[in-house]
């Protein structure tokens, strides 16, 4: 789902870009009106969570695999402007420390996954949530918020001129919706868990106790440092489509990081280096996902 740089065009991207930045600003600020002090911590909590289940890859098709996004996930949680900060951060600090996604496609990748995307995930619940349909509305958040995100970088790769066959677009669409599917039933099971533990957790969680974003916390660090081993090797679902197109070779980087794809080069183990890589990303999120939840929480206060 992470557009690299060298897949978009220069007007394409750069519009993106340029309308990424007011959108954010945008979000910032009803955010401020939604959040309060104490919810800050689930920020950075969640924030983590969504990050670490993403290194996760699952097989979805032969040789395709897709991976939690976590836009559904977090608005529900979080409401959907604070989810589209937390998405936001995630996906910068994926492009520019560990070089997962382009750092001049970040606008796309922000557009698609923590704007709409986190919109799509967000209406069923917000028109459903509250009945008898309420499962099927988280569900249906978690799928159409995979799809969405796909449907709109397909939408980006044709405005920058590359030729998709019709075959190849069906097949795409389907291994996407496969995708979505999976990401309805974590994002379904996850809220469900949560709520176990914390009742009322989504519709109150400002009172979120203590113990429930330990344990948040803690499945955050044991997906990150042990969850890799059971991670499918193969790309995912827009990886494989890039493939199929002929265009992976046109992906390129604008700097060299030392934790690029998830993974500390000088360490010798395999599994090492990218639980080190992983626990470090888990921080980072973390600590940025905190400290922009303090200066919002601080400008609605003032």
């Amino acid at each position: 789902m992470h557009i690299p740089d060298g897949f978009l065009s220069t007007p394409v991207w750069l519009s993106l870009d340029a309308a990424g930045v007011p959108l954010i600003g945008y979000l910032a600020r009803r955010a401020q009106r939604e959040l309060e002090e104490s919810r800050v911590p689930l920020l950075g909590v969640m924030g983590a969570f969504v990050f670490a289940a993403q290194m996760i890859n699952f097989p979805v098709g032969i040789g395709t695999s897709g991976h939690l996004l976590g836009a559904a996930l977090l608005a529900i949680t979080l409401g959907p402007a604070a989810a589209s900060i937390v998405m936001t951060a995630i996906l910068a600090i994926q492009a520019l420390v560990f070089q997962d996604g382009g750092v001049l496609a970040l606008g796309a990748n922000v557009l698609n996954m923590a704007v709409l995307g986190v919109a799509a995930g967000y209406l069923p619940y917000r028109l459903w949530g509250a009945g008898r349909f309420r499962k099927a509305a988280i569900f249906l958040g978690g799928a159409g918020s995979v799809v969405a995100g796909a449907v709109l970088a397909m939408a980006e790769l044709l405005l920058s001129g590359v030729r998709m066959p019709l075959p190849i677009v069906w097949v795409s669409l389907g291994l996407f919706a496969i995708t979505g599917a999976l990401e309805g039933a974590i994002t379904l099971a996850v809220v469900q868990g949560v709520e176990a533990l914390n009742p009322g957790f989504v519709q109150r969680p400002a009172g979120t106790r203590p113990v429930t974003l330990g344990i948040v916390a803690l499945a955050a660090v044991l997906l990150a440092a042990l969850g890799i081993l059971l991670a499918c090797g193969y790309p995912d679902g827009l990886a494989k489509l890039a493939q199929d197109l002929g265009i992976e070779t046109r992906a390129r980087s604008l700097f060299s990081t030392p934790l690029a794809d998830y993974s500390f080069r000088q360490l010798g183990s395999s599994w090492f280096s990218r639980a080190a890589a992983g626990l470090v990303g888990l921080g980072l999120i973390y600590v940025l996902c905190l400290l922009a939840g303090r200066w919002i929480s601080r400008r609605r206060s003032a």
